[in-house]
């Protein structure tokens, strides 16, 4: 499995080194709700990342790297543990999932909010949050599948899927390792880019930015 991890981990920062070039620092939007997939990640600390690094270009390597994991664990949870695999098939609603804004994204922009903050007494008048599994084409004709029953378990079924429940847990803990080892080969080719392609956007940032400032005492 550490060879498996080790390339896809290479493959992910080539991908994000594609990318960085095409970041511009004015293109950023402030967040004003923590980042589930960065705040606390040892995976940034791992890639080197610290708090001067801006939130979008950790992001975009961050969650290319939680795609490595997630697709890790569904590859074990299939062939190891037939319980939770079958509840999460029968989680997923047949037919048309209605609107998805959040698919199809590029990877630096998958796990972040949806929508803004909204503004003081300036209510949307919809939200993509809002309009998340709405129908789309001939499914908005069709009456709602209704989703399925849920399936009564034993106790002995109940501890079993608990077990495997940990068991996951378990895996993705192990590739989540297993990643961040991997990475900390990849450091070296990170803050070279972090140097060469965003340091200076911050820095002529900054100096703007001060440019703009009132000097105390100035005249």
């Amino acid at each position: 499995m550490a060879d498996e991890i080790e390339g896809r981990v290479r493959d992910a920062v080539d991908a994000w080194l594609r990318w960085l070039p095409r970041w511009s620092i004015g293109t950023s939007r402030a967040r004003t709700r923590v980042c589930r997939v960065c705040f606390g990640s040892p995976v940034a600390t791992a890639a080197g990342f610290d708090h001067e690094v801006p939130h979008a270009v950790q992001h975009a390597l961050l969650n290319r790297l939680r795609v490595v994991v997630d697709d890790a664990v569904d590859v074990y949870t299939t062939r190891n543990l037939p319980l939770v695999d079958r509840e999460l098939r029968r989680a997923e609603r047949p037919g048309d999932r209605g609107y998805q804004p959040q698919e199809g994204l590029a990877l630096e922009f998958q796990g972040l909010d949806l929508d803004p903050e909204p503004e003081p007494d300036q209510p949307f008048l919809f939200t993509l949050a809002e309009l998340t599994g709405a129908p789309t084409g001939e499914a908005a004709d069709r009456t709602p599948t209704p989703p399925p029953a849920p399936t009564e378990y034993s106790d002995e079924a109940k501890a079993a899927l608990r077990r495997e429940l940990e068991l996951a847990d378990e895996h993705a803990r192990s590739v989540g390792t297993a990643v961040c080892f991997a990475l900390l080969e990849q450091r070296e080719r990170i803050a070279d880019a972090v140097e060469r392609l965003v340091e200076p956007q911050v820095e002529a940032l900054l100096a703007e930015l001060s440019q703009t400032l009132d000097v105390p005492g100035a005249p």
